[in-house]
């Protein structure tokens, strides 16, 4: 018996982390394909719905998927009502692991093709070729869930008529049922893998261990269990990400309560598809007929759904605009999505881009309109959005330290070095605006007097960097071609160009005896506007490097 257990442990340690090779390998040679596949995620439901198949069914982890549209709600990159559809579709595509175990799984002795496999994979991981190399993770991964499935097979090959315990616990009612369903919840939730409990559900049943409809409860009480990586996903996070989440808990437990009101029925109608008596086969449909038909079901229903979601979780409290907050929330269950966290960080800069923005139209109110009311409007607001930007300067960062200890590829690792040069640069526009706000206070202050030519001078120069600010905005996290790159270089001589016009000029005023003090915050000023157009430039050289 000790023997079985242990065989039983390993079994269960190899197709855990076979799944996980699999699932991280997939996920790491898809990359960019990835990203691409979850902007069809719009607000068709049913283009959502095939979205959330694919994906589920290339990484092989709904919990991975609905991880990923929880942090996509979450980063405010889709709506709730757009991840509807998605986790509707995660659910349907997890039922593909349970086709393979019972196709692959005892039809052939699958613990032969395992060591192959596994030899095939390692030797792919040394291609340069990160496509290559990842793929060859993700064969790893499926040679060593073949091996776990070979030794769960091994393991219970008893027969169940030994064990009086079991035979007792199986017993027809209502009380086997719920039972039967609890563990497949319990158990499901601790492995944080409805896929591999389905794969010793089934090999269970095939061996005879457990009965039909004990298979057929705990199949469908893994479903709730699998819901726990969504619920973790959401701790910490907006409402809209708690209610992704409560969507997701609902779909599988409203389903269930269907399914067990009509269990006879159900079970009727899942052997009547099955072409086939193998309970394996059984099992695999008992699972995809449970998830179509609950879709099928509650996919009318997504406005309804999303309400009852706003209904039972509230708003967020008001937080102050005078803070800014970016926790990096964990899982700890391995199916965290370098992805999902990337594309966080791009959605968070380009809110810093805004905010930098929103900063320079002020401080170019000041410009022309250099009087008091500058001074009592913009200021308090040039300040308030300076701070805010240090903040996002110091949390994205640190955010972005995180990301660097997930497994990630060579490229996404150069990417988010990118990041933080243009975070770095963002935050010095954000300083320079603040600055130029200031001497234009420091100006009114004084009283200083420019001549209205001299103004008039500012203005295109100022206008330029304004010019410059916006190309970034419209280009922020995209790879910059080389006629735009070379457009930002025209832009940068320009600025430069006239810098060195109006500095020129103002020597001359100074030369000719006019107001010191007022010349060189005149230059200073210049010179703020030329960093703001440095920085953009920095920007641009980074976006072109990009892939």
């Amino acid at each position: 018996m000790t023997d079985r257990i242990l065989l039983l442990i390993g079994s269960l340690g190899f197709l855990l982390y076979g799944m996980k090779l699999m699932s991280d390998g997939v996920q790491k040679s898809a990359g960019g394909h990835l990203k691409k596949a979850l902007g069809f995620m719009t607000g068709n439901r049913i283009i959502g719905l095939f979205t959330g198949i694919f994906i589920t069914m290339i990484i092989q982890s709904s919990g991975a998927t609905t991880v990923m549209v929880v942090s996509f709600v979450n980063a405010g990159l889709i709506t709730l009502t757009q991840s509807v559809g998605v986790i509707f579709g995660a659910n349907i595509g997890t039922t593909v692991t349970a086709w393979i175990v019972s196709i692959f799984g005892f039809n052939f002795k699958i613990s032969s093709f395992a060591v192959p496999l596994f030899g095939l994979g390692f030797f792919m991981t040394f291609v340069k070729k990160n496509g290559l190399k990842n793929l060859g993770i993700a064969v790893m991964g499926f040679g060593l869930l073949f091996l776990g499935l070979g030794g769960l097979s091994d393991c219970f090959t008893f027969n169940a008529e030994n064990l009086d315990f079991l035979v007792k616990f199986q017993k027809p009612g209502v009380f086997t049922i719920l039972l039967s369903f609890g563990i497949g919840i319990i158990i499901t939730a601790l492995m944080h893998s409805s896929s591999a409990f389905s794969a010793i559900v089934i090999t269970m049943a095939y061996n005879k261990i457990i009965t039909w409809e004990v298979a057929a409860a705990m199949t469908l009480g893994s479903n709730i269990g699998s819901t726990i990586d969504a619920i973790l996903a959401a701790f910490g996070s907006t409402s809209d990400s708690k209610r992704a989440a409560f969507i997701h808990v609902f779909f599988n437990v409203a389903g269930n309560v269907i399914a067990l009101i009509f269990f006879k029925p159900f079970l009727k109608l899942v052997l009547f598809l099955t072409p086939s008596t193998n309970i394996a086969i059984q099992i695999s449909m008992l699972h995809t007929v449970f998830k179509t038909i609950s879709t099928i079901i509650f996919i009318p229903f997504v406005n309804q759904i999303v309400k009852l979601a706003q209904l039972v979780i509230k708003d967020d409290k008001s937080n102050s605009a005078k803070e800014y907050h970016l926790d990096f929330h964990e899982i700890g269950t391995g199916k965290e999505s370098s992805a999902a966290h990337i594309l966080r960080v791009e959605k968070e800069i380009t809110n810093m881009t805004d905010v930098v923005s929103q900063m320079f139209d002020r401080m170019q109110i000041g410009f022309s309109e250099r009087n008091e009311e500058f001074v009592k409007v913009q200021m308090p607001y040039l300040e308030e959005e300076e701070n805010y930007c240090d903040q996002m300067h110091e949390q994205i960062i640190n955010y972005i330290i995180h990301c660097e200890q997930l497994s990630i590829t060579e490229d996404e690792r150069a990417g988010l070095s990118n990041m933080i040069q243009i975070i770095d640069d963002l935050e010095s526009m954000s300083d320079e605006c603040f600055a130029a706000g200031k001497l234009i206070q420091k100006s009114v202050d004084k009283g200083m007097e420019f001549k209205t030519e001299d103004t008039d001078r500012l203005i295109p120069y100022v206008e330029l960097a304004r010019q410059f600010l916006q190309f970034i905005h419209i280009n922020i996290n995209k790879p910059l071609p080389p006629e735009k790159l070379e457009f930002a270089t025209s832009l940068e001589n320009e600025i430069d160009a006239q810098r060195k016009h109006l500095k020129k000029v103002a020597r001359k005023r100074l030369e000719k005896g006019a107001d010191v003090k007022a010349e060189l915050l005149y230059i200073d000023l210049v010179r703020q506007i030329e960093k703001i157009g440095d920085h953009a430039f920095s920007i641009s050289e980074v976006l072109s490097n990009t892939k």
